[in-house]
């Protein structure tokens, strides 16, 4: 055994999250008579990638995300609505959203099966996420989840992974992996703590240049032949 500790990140890398918040958004629009097209989910889309690219950068906080998504996408439309109650409402419907990704249950067992010892690790909403894990399979799995809201700090900064290492003493630089799809958050996140990683690249996406990456993966079956 290679790799005796993994970090998985949650969302695209365990959890089909398109597939989750687009049912979450549809459930929003229903209890606020917000008209459900895809011109306005895309319009929400453009808004909330643009906010938590932000949020990645340390520029804005995760609260201030989850709100103003609202605020500006209503806006945008011209529409009286409450930005709270409609996020409140997003992100009640999104954990209940649990849609494993191709293969990530089938690895995660026989990982399991072979000792390794799983954790999740993710800069989701703490309520959302808790929710999410508790009504899937990976509940059994994984041994812990370390959210950034629950840390104090989120991927990719040093801090949140000097807080993981803290609740995981006896990783190492030489036995644990971080797995993730996010070259920003993800593998940028594990150059900075100085931990080996694996680039869930199931989409082709090119590589970016200055970034370490030790293992690139388009299919999570691969994974069972590196650790």
């Amino acid at each position: 055994m290679k790799y005796l500790y993994l970090f998985f990140d949650a969302d695209d890398t365990l959890f089909d999250f398109p597939k989750a918040s687009s049912r979450a958004f549809e459930s929003m629009c229903q209890a606020h008579d917000i008209p459900h097209t895809p011109e306005n989910y895309r319009l929400y889309h453009e808004i909330n990638l643009e906010l938590w690219a932000a949020f990645d950068r340390g520029e804005v906080s995760k609260e201030f995300v989850t709100l103003e998504r609202y605020v500006r996408f209503l806006k945008a439309l011209g529409l009286k609505r409450d930005p709270a109650a409609c996020n409140r409402d997003f992100l009640a419907a999104l954990g209940e959203g649990v849609y494993p990704l191709p293969h990530a249950e089938e690895v995660c067992r026989e990982l399991k099966r072979r000792g390794h010892r799983m954790y999740i690790i993710t800069n989701a909403v703490a309520s959302v996420q808790r929710s999410r894990l508790r009504g899937s399979v990976f509940s059994e799995l994984f041994e812990a989840a370390f959210i950034s809201e629950e840390a104090g700090a989120a991927k990719p900064s040093r801090v949140y992974f000097d807080y993981v290492r803290c609740q995981v003493p006896g990783m190492t630089e030489e036995n644990a992996l971080v797995i993730g799809d996010s070259l920003s958050t993800d593998i940028q996140g594990a150059n900075n703590a100085g931990l080996p990683c694996c680039w869930f690249n199931s989409v082709g996406k090119p590589r970016r240049e200055g970034l370490r990456v030790d293992y690139e993966i388009g299919d999570l079956r691969e994974l069972l032949d590196i650790v």
